[in-house]
């Protein structure tokens, strides 16, 4: 699927920090998965917040199949591989939006996921 909108963008990142969420759970790192849970909220208030102010300008170039997360390796190095794939995922999306806050929100997202990735 196309992330192509400010919505098909907050929508998937919605769905990525649950699934995270539900993964750092499996994992057993509590700590990991109420941050995930933290950012999930975040995500979901700007969306909220700010989707009506989106200029619905088309987004080129991003594509879920880009950001697929392996969440049945929840060893260390399986974890850290999950943070690069969201590190590199807000990396990549942030820079398409055009809200300033709602930009900040998801680079603050990507630099949470930078520290675990190593």
């Amino acid at each position: 699927m196309s992330l192509n909108t400010f919505g098909a963008i907050l929508t998937f990142a919605i769905d990525l920090e649950a699934r995270m969420t539900a993964y750092y759970q499996a994992a057993g790192s509590a700590d990991r998965a109420k941050e995930a849970d933290k950012r999930r909220a975040k995500l979901q208030r700007a969306r909220q917040e700010y989707v009506l102010e989106i200029t619905l300008e088309a987004i080129d170039g991003l594509d879920e199949a880009n950001y697929v997360l392996n969440l049945s390796d929840s060893s260390p190095a399986g974890q850290q591989a999950a943070a690069a794939v969201a590190t590199r995922f807000y990396a990549e999306v942030s820079p398409h939006i055009n809200v300033r806050d709602a930009q900040r929100i998801l680079e603050k997202c990507g630099k949470e996921y930078a520290a675990l990735a190593g």
